[in-house]
């Protein structure tokens, strides 16, 4: 990606979103804020060249007041308007195991639509790379495990968030299809389970960090003897630092045509989707995650797992050959992670 280019990061605000701007504006350690404002002469938003936070210095973003990427007309005059070379597909409704059983209509319909506004916008107006943002639950519930790539599809999904897996799914069926028929470059990523900074800590439609963060912060201050966790804790799942998964995605984007273009299925037969897992490769019990997150926190009381709130998947741990095979790795450790998370918490207020 030049410098020069407009880069386009749908779902800026995020945690997904903001660690892509994190990294895309990022030089010699500096970030710039998650919503910068604009420069005079600018539309909300947008960077013009030679502004601080290089390399990349023409980012467009736009908050959903902004743009309502639900609206295919709204998302249509953005894209005529504003040219972008380059996409971050991050915009989405996410959450916890809670949030996706209540609100399974929502999870559905305004995924479906965000992803099809603009997957569409980018084809009309000539974007020359997409990378769409999925997750690991697009994976079976039994797959073998680590879960590669071609294993999609191969058997049922996890119930507890089937619509939210569904629509990722056609996302990546999506960008599928138009590479082979109009011959883009959209790519799906797969990121493994995520925290970092700019997480949602909601006290019922969180992930499970955030939300053992913000349990044990709050036992903390009320000298609470024990704090309930959902489930046995014996499920097993991987986790990755939000900014190494914004550099995995940004090395992707800036691999060279001879590897980026084999990876998108344009030509394909074998069944394979254009798609990468992004992840760290291991795991660990839901038990001693919250352990890890009580250390991090400072929380010295008693943990009381409550085997009759779901587990959901029993394993998700990602197969991450693919990716480490093109040069990347993931950097940052569960502690250092989760001690920056827990700064981001505090930082809050």
């Amino acid at each position: 990606m030049d410098e020069h280019a407009k880069i386009y990061i749908a779902g800026h605000r995020g945690l997904v979103g903001s660690a892509l701007m994190r990294r895309l504006s990022q030089a010699t350690g500096s970030a710039l804020p998650a919503s910068p404002r604009p420069l005079a002469g600018e539309g909300p938003g947008e960077r013009a060249n030679g502004t601080e936070g290089g390399p990349y210095t023409r980012l467009l973003t736009r908050t959903h007041g902004e743009l309502d990427l639900t609206n295919q007309a709204a998302v249509d005059a953005f894209f005529e308007t504003h040219r972008p070379d380059y996409v971050f597909l991050a915009a989405a409704k996410v959450g916890g195991i809670h949030a996706n059983d209540t609100y399974p209509a929502e999870f559905i319909r305004d995924n479906l639509a965000i992803q099809t506004n603009v997957i569409h916008a980018a084809y009309r107006n000539k974007v020359k790379r997409l990378l769409f943002l999925g997750s690991s639950c697009i994976y079976p519930r039994l797959a073998p495990q680590p879960m590669k790539e071609e294993h999609l599809l191969t058997s049922e999904l996890e119930p507890t968030n089937r619509p939210y897996a569904l629509a990722k799914i056609a996302g990546i069926e999506m960008c599928w299809a138009y590479n082979r028929q109009y011959k883009t470059q959209f790519l799906a990523v797969m990121p493994t389970n995520l925290y970092g900074p700019g997480d949602n800590y909601h006290p019922e439609n969180s992930h499970v960090i955030p939300a053992l963060i913000r349990r044990f912060h709050e036992a903390k201050l009320a000298n609470t003897p024990s704090v309930i966790v959902w489930g046995t804790g014996t499920p097993k799942r991987e986790f990755l630092y939000s900014d190494d998964m914004a550099d995995a995605c940004v090395y992707l984007m800036n691999l060279p045509a001879e590897a980026f273009v084999p990876l998108l299925g344009q030509d394909r037969n074998d069944g394979l989707a254009p798609l990468v897992n992004i992840g760290v490769g291991h795991d660990l019990s839901i038990r001693e995650l919250a352990e890890t997150v009580a250390s991090a926190v400072g929380y010295q009381g008693k943990l009381e797992f409550d085997a009759s709130k779901p587990d959901g998947t029993p394993r998700k741990l990602m197969d991450v050959t693919r990716l480490n095979a093109m040069g990347w790795q993931a950097k940052t450790g569960m502690r250092e992670g989760l001690a920056a998370a827990y700064r981001d918490f505090l930082s809050r207020g």
